[in-house]
């Protein structure tokens, strides 16, 4: 083959789009690293938040983080930390992408005083976002009350928020995460009552519980800024054993979400370097597979 009909061929190649419609040269999605996947290393000292970023771009080859705000909890307005841990993510090369928000209260509680404090406890997190260059916040759609009754208070603790937050250019958005909001059915309807362009969701693989995961999947991905593959445990064939990833992510595609998909390990079988590496190659393989 001589050079012109090589770089013609090379050339068509690229522009052949893949059953997703994605270009030959872009992946069908990013893969992204959730702090979580290290939180046990993280809570004994062995790794501090500021050396986090180096240990995951040199131990996982990932270059695009997404943060737990509880590990670096009083460091929200420390200016001198953010700029201090942006240097070095700069320096690596590296991508922002989030910081999941817990422990600032209830955005659905039962009166309204109360989810106004919830709410200007998540500021200084949606600032924090916007100084390290992320593009949102995770935050709990947790609320009291019936499941009726939790919806309308969540619904209006995160419109509140999403407002606050959209004059940062930061999207709020909503983790099927325990209680209610592990109901897909439940937490698609506030995230359709809230219709605030960046108040969406971030699906979780494994935090359905008893609702249908690959159902809950469907219903959240229409909100999607973000996608966690949750995993916890592998067969020898190197598949998770709860979640079939590749039912998931077609299920993630065919919504035509090409993001981060952040690896989430939180199992006790494998070491955690093991299970982020293990649900990196499944979330490899299935992008391969699907392209």
């Amino acid at each position: 083959m001589n050079r012109r009909h090589f770089l013609t061929t090379a050339a068509a190649a690229s522009l052949t789009p893949s059953l997703f419609g994605q270009n030959a040269k872009k992946p069908l999605f990013e893969i992204s690293l959730a702090q979580w996947s290290n939180h046990r290393a993280l809570k004994a000292g062995k790794l501090t938040n500021l050396d986090w970023p180096k240990y995951t771009k040199e131990t996982y080859g990932i270059n695009a983080l997404e943060y737990v705000n509880q590990f670096f909890k009083d460091k929200a307005e420390d200016a001198a930390y953010l700029a201090d841990l942006n240097q070095r993510v700069n320096d690596l090369g590296m991508t922002n992408v989030l910081i999941m928000i817990d422990g600032e209260g209830s955005i659905g509680a039962k009166t309204e005083e109360g989810r106004n404090k919830t709410v200007d406890k998540h500021k200084r997190w949606v600032t924090a976002a916007k100084t390290l260059g992320c593009h949102s916040i995770r935050v709990n759609a947790y609320g009291d009350g019936s499941p009726e009754e939790a919806a309308k208070q969540v619904t209006d603790g995160l419109h509140k928020l999403s407002t606050f937050a959209a004059d940062h250019d930061i999207n709020i958005i909503v983790e099927n995460h325990g209680g209610n909001s592990s109901n897909g059915k439940w937490l698609s309807g506030v995230l359709t009552a809230v219709n605030l362009p960046n108040c969406g969701s971030l699906p979780d693989f494994g935090n359905f519980h008893e609702y249908d995961r690959y159902q809950g999947i469907r219903d959240l991905m229409p909100f999607a800024k973000g996608v966690s593959a949750k995993s916890r445990e592998f067969d020898s064939a190197g598949n998770e054993v709860q979640t079939d990833f590749k039912k998931a992510m077609e299920l993630v595609l065919k919504a035509n979400y090409h993001g981060y998909v952040g690896v989430e390990y939180e199992g006790k079988k494998h070491s955690e370097d093991e299970g982020v590496m293990l649900t990196k190659a499944l979330l490899e393989k299935v992008r391969k597979e699907l392209a």
